[in-house]
Protein backbone atom coordinates (compact mmCIF):
# COMPACT_ATOMS: atom_id res chain seq x y z
CA UNK A 1 0.00 0.00 0.00
CA UNK A 2 2.60 2.17 0.69
CA UNK A 3 4.15 2.10 -2.82
CA UNK A 4 0.98 2.87 -4.74
CA UNK A 5 1.20 6.20 -2.38
CA UNK A 6 4.31 6.77 -2.85
CA UNK A 7 4.27 6.37 -6.97
CA UNK A 8 0.77 7.74 -7.41
CA UNK A 9 2.58 11.08 -5.20
CA UNK A 10 5.66 10.87 -7.49
CA UNK A 11 3.01 10.84 -10.71
CA UNK A 12 0.79 13.70 -9.22
CA UNK A 13 4.31 16.16 -8.94
CA UNK A 14 5.78 14.61 -11.93
CA UNK A 15 2.55 16.12 -13.67
CA UNK A 16 2.27 19.71 -11.88
CA UNK A 17 6.13 19.98 -12.93
CA UNK A 18 5.44 19.63 -16.85
CA UNK A 19 2.34 21.97 -16.12
CA UNK A 20 4.19 25.16 -14.68
CA UNK A 21 5.90 25.85 -18.14
CA UNK A 22 2.89 25.98 -19.82
CA UNK A 23 1.13 28.28 -16.96
CA UNK A 24 3.86 30.77 -18.70
CA UNK A 25 2.69 30.63 -21.59
CA UNK A 26 0.10 33.32 -21.87
CA UNK A 27 2.68 35.29 -20.25
CA UNK A 28 3.43 38.55 -22.34
CA UNK A 29 6.63 40.36 -21.62
CA UNK A 30 5.98 44.16 -20.92
CA UNK A 31 9.35 46.75 -20.66
CA UNK A 32 8.40 50.16 -19.74
CA UNK A 33 11.34 52.93 -19.83
CA UNK A 34 10.90 55.85 -17.24
CA UNK A 35 12.34 59.13 -17.86
CA UNK A 36 12.02 62.06 -15.92
CA UNK A 37 12.10 60.96 -12.16
CA UNK A 38 13.29 63.76 -9.76
CA UNK A 39 14.96 61.97 -6.77
CA UNK A 40 16.20 58.31 -5.46
CA UNK A 41 13.83 59.07 -2.78
CA UNK A 42 10.62 55.94 -2.75
CA UNK A 43 9.38 53.45 -5.39
CA UNK A 44 7.65 53.55 -8.19
CA UNK A 45 4.12 52.01 -8.44
CA UNK A 46 2.23 50.43 -11.60
CA UNK A 47 -1.29 50.38 -11.22
CA UNK A 48 -2.51 48.06 -14.12
CA UNK A 49 -5.95 48.43 -15.19
CA UNK A 50 -8.01 46.71 -17.39
CA UNK A 51 -11.31 49.44 -18.72
CA UNK A 52 -12.19 52.79 -17.88
CA UNK A 53 -14.66 52.04 -14.80
CA UNK A 54 -12.03 50.43 -12.48
CA UNK A 55 -9.40 53.21 -13.44
CA UNK A 56 -12.09 55.65 -12.34
CA UNK A 57 -12.93 53.55 -9.07
CA UNK A 58 -9.00 53.74 -8.49
CA UNK A 59 -9.27 49.57 -8.56
CA UNK A 60 -5.93 48.59 -10.35
CA UNK A 61 -6.17 44.37 -11.79
CA UNK A 62 -2.55 44.45 -10.39
CA UNK A 63 -0.38 46.51 -8.65
CA UNK A 64 3.40 46.78 -8.81
CA UNK A 65 6.18 48.65 -6.97
CA UNK A 66 9.94 48.85 -8.00
CA UNK A 67 12.51 50.42 -5.65
CA UNK A 68 14.68 52.88 -7.40
CA UNK A 69 18.20 51.12 -6.72
CA UNK A 70 18.34 51.26 -10.74
CA UNK A 71 17.65 55.15 -11.61
CA UNK A 72 20.43 56.82 -13.64
CA UNK A 73 20.33 60.12 -14.60
CA UNK A 74 16.70 60.24 -13.93
CA UNK A 75 15.70 57.42 -15.38
CA UNK A 76 15.18 53.21 -15.04
CA UNK A 77 13.60 50.53 -17.35
CA UNK A 78 10.91 47.95 -15.57
CA UNK A 79 10.00 45.11 -16.68
CA UNK A 80 6.86 42.47 -15.82
CA UNK A 81 4.54 40.00 -17.85
CA UNK A 82 1.06 40.03 -18.46
CA UNK A 83 -1.68 37.64 -20.16
CA UNK A 84 -3.12 38.49 -23.38
CA UNK A 85 -5.53 41.48 -23.35
CA UNK A 86 -6.98 45.10 -22.83
CA UNK A 87 -4.51 47.37 -20.46
CA UNK A 88 -3.52 50.55 -19.38
CA UNK A 89 -0.93 51.16 -17.00
CA UNK A 90 -0.60 54.71 -14.30
CA UNK A 91 2.58 55.28 -12.80
CA UNK A 92 3.15 56.83 -9.31
CA UNK A 93 6.75 58.11 -8.48
CA UNK A 94 5.56 57.30 -4.82
CA UNK A 95 8.73 59.13 -3.19
CA UNK A 96 7.47 58.59 0.74
CA UNK A 97 6.75 55.16 0.18
CA UNK A 98 2.96 55.15 1.37
CA UNK A 99 1.37 53.63 -1.58
CA UNK A 100 -0.66 56.82 -2.39
CA UNK A 101 -0.53 60.20 -4.67
CA UNK A 102 -0.13 62.87 -2.53
CA UNK A 103 -2.26 66.02 -2.73
CA UNK A 104 -1.71 69.54 -1.70
CA UNK A 105 -4.10 72.10 -0.48
CA UNK A 106 -5.94 72.61 -3.82
CA UNK A 107 -5.70 69.13 -4.86
CA UNK A 108 -2.74 69.69 -6.84
CA UNK A 109 -0.39 66.15 -7.35
CA UNK A 110 2.90 66.90 -4.92
CA UNK A 111 4.20 63.39 -6.31
CA UNK A 112 5.16 62.36 -10.27
CA UNK A 113 2.77 60.38 -12.23
CA UNK A 114 2.71 58.94 -15.81
CA UNK A 115 0.82 56.54 -18.27
CA UNK A 116 1.80 53.94 -20.77
CA UNK A 117 2.31 55.65 -24.10
CA UNK A 118 0.69 58.86 -23.20
CA UNK A 119 2.02 62.27 -21.83
CA UNK A 120 -0.84 64.08 -19.68
CA UNK A 121 -0.67 67.96 -19.74
CA UNK A 122 -3.96 68.86 -18.31
CA UNK A 123 -4.89 69.16 -14.95
CA UNK A 124 -7.80 66.39 -14.35
CA UNK A 125 -7.23 62.24 -15.01
CA UNK A 126 -7.37 61.47 -18.55
CA UNK A 127 -9.47 58.94 -19.85
CA UNK A 128 -8.38 55.14 -20.13
CA UNK A 129 -8.41 54.99 -23.72
CA UNK A 130 -5.58 57.73 -23.72
CA UNK A 131 -3.28 55.08 -22.44
CA UNK A 132 -4.58 51.89 -23.07
CA UNK A 133 -3.07 49.22 -25.52
CA UNK A 134 -3.95 45.87 -26.31
CA UNK A 135 -1.59 43.02 -25.56
CA UNK A 136 -1.63 40.40 -27.97
CA UNK A 137 -0.79 36.55 -27.35
CA UNK A 138 2.83 36.33 -28.56
CA UNK A 139 3.82 40.20 -28.68
CA UNK A 140 5.92 42.12 -26.46
CA UNK A 141 5.41 45.85 -25.64
CA UNK A 142 7.69 48.52 -24.62
CA UNK A 143 6.91 51.98 -23.73
CA UNK A 144 8.55 54.91 -22.74
CA UNK A 145 6.55 57.17 -19.80
CA UNK A 146 8.26 60.44 -18.82
CA UNK A 147 7.37 61.10 -15.11
CA UNK A 148 5.40 64.60 -14.61
CA UNK A 149 5.34 66.60 -11.38
CA UNK A 150 3.01 69.68 -11.33
CA UNK A 151 4.45 70.93 -8.27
Amino acid sequence: MIEVIKSTTVLEILVLLMLIPAAGLDAQNVEVSITGIRSDKGQIALGIFKDQESYQKDEAFLEIQFPKKEIINGSMTVSFSLEPGIYGIALLDDENNNYLMEYNFLGMPKEGFGFSGYYHTGLSKPSFDKFSFVLARGQSKNFKIKVRYIL
